[in-house]
């Protein structure tokens, strides 16, 4: 069946809990692995003021035995420290949506009387749970030598050069970066942006990178739509709040070649299939071709800004202006590790599909045996095949 993740909570509720189902048996887990994840999530520039009181650590409440997976459903639970600030405490109604948010699509949907219902569980505070979901699947695509990494393109109007960094480089530097960033005349300059952007009362979007290395050939299938691995990490990207764009590999700047230039070419090294570009990203027909997997998410401006938006007041049915609720001026920087956790899941969730197995022990041996782009990995043959027979009548013959 594969993996599958549920998410409970509210951004000011008492905690998130996550269940991760499917998940195979004997890797050594502990809430370590988990919490360095969560705080990476939690460092950047352009971060509100609930950073400051929001120190996350997971609780593994079930699903891990003597350190080491069970195979059963792991459940991971995050406390929420802001919870005490509201706990017994009557809440002014919030009547007033702020544009580019779920306020109001939630109370249309729901029939809500108060619109904190919609706007406390769409916040991006449910990304922790996910993050702490991607920091398990993380971890076993570690023990195949599969890993992960982000970085910052863009923020405003700054554009990071990143082309000429080899991409581990780009990784390590991004880390050390404020903004995650890996371009060192780029990182200030956003950092500015941002700085600006605080005093204004405003917010900024951005562009990141997401690339997973080590991703072996035959994951996804070109068979079966939801099944190809663009359109399930595209939908994993798609679904953290503010992500509003997709592109895997050059998407884009494909569009506006043509054929010949847009194609990664197929060449020969002794016994090994190479190619000397990466302009599909390592996708190709749905499933992954043996290059590292390039993906490029947007993320527009949040809709909560300091200064107010014109709005209306849906109880006294007159036009308004939108009320602050506390929030970040810039999510960019800390939305990388929740990129790299929803793609962490989804490469876990074809990796297991791909190998099949209930235990880390039955998986080795099987991912050993995966083929790869290699001439001796292959078994075509130049001859002449009959693949449909001629007596069928639904081929319109009478």
């Amino acid at each position: 069946m594969g993996l599958r993740f549920l998410t409970a909570g509210e951004s000011h509720g008492v905690a998130l809990v996550a269940i991760l189902e499917g998940f195979p048996a004997g890797m050594a887990l502990d809430e370590a692995v988990i919490d360095r994840q969560l705080q990476r999530r939690q460092f950047g520039s352009g971060g509100g003021g609930r950073m400051k009181l929001e120190q996350d650590r997971v609780q593994i409440l079930a699903g891990v035995m003597a350190g080491m997976t069970t195979g059963a459903p792991l459940a991971l639970l995050i406390c929420n420290r802001d919870h005490r600030r509201w706990r017994g405490k009557a809440v002014e109604a919030f009547s007033v949506p702020r544009p580019g948010h779920a306020d109001l699509s939630g109370a249309l949907k729901y029939g809500y009387t108060d619109l904190r219902p919609a706007l406390e569980r769409a916040s991006a505070r449910e990304t922790a749970a996910r993050v702490a979901v991607g920091a398990v699947c993380r971890r076993l695509l570690e023990q195949f030598g599969i890993t992960l990494g982000g970085y910052v393109v863009s923020i405003g109007g700054v554009h990071a050069a990143v082309e000429s960094i080899p991409m581990a480089e780009r990784l390590r530097l991004a880390e050390n970066s404020a903004v995650r960033c890996p371009d060192p005349e780029a990182a200030p300059k956003m950092q500015t942006e941002i700085e600006a952007v605080m005093q204004a009362g405003d917010t900024l979007g951005g562009t990141i990178d997401v690339v997973a290395l080590g991703v072996p050939p035959g994951l996804g299938s070109y068979a079966h739509w939801e099944r190809r691995l663009d359109s399930r990490l595209g939908a994993a990207l798609l679904s953290i709040p503010a992500i509003k764009g997709v592109e895997i590999g050059e998407a884009f700047e494909n569009s506006r070649r043509t054929g010949t230039q847009a194609q990664d070419a197929i060449r020969l090294e002794g016994d090994r299939i190479t190619r000397p570009t990466n302009r599909s990203g390592g996708l190709e027909g749905g499933v992954s071709n043996g290059q590292p997997i390039l993906l490029r998410a947007a993320m527009k401006p949040i809709a909560t800004t300091l200064t107010p938006q014109p709005s209306v007041h849906l109880v006294s049915r007159k036009e308004s202006e939108t009320r602050y609720e506390r929030s970040d001026f810039c999510p960019v920087p800390r939305a990388v590790p929740i990129l790299e956790a929803v793609t962490a899941y989804v490469l876990a969730d074809a990796f297991l599909e791909k190998l099949g197995g209930d235990s880390l022990a039955e998986m080795q041996p099987r991912f050993a045996a995966l083929r790869q782009p290699r001439l001796s990995h292959l078994n075509l043959k130049d001859e002449r095949q009959i693949y449909w027979g001629g007596d069928d009548a639904l081929a319109g013959e009478e």
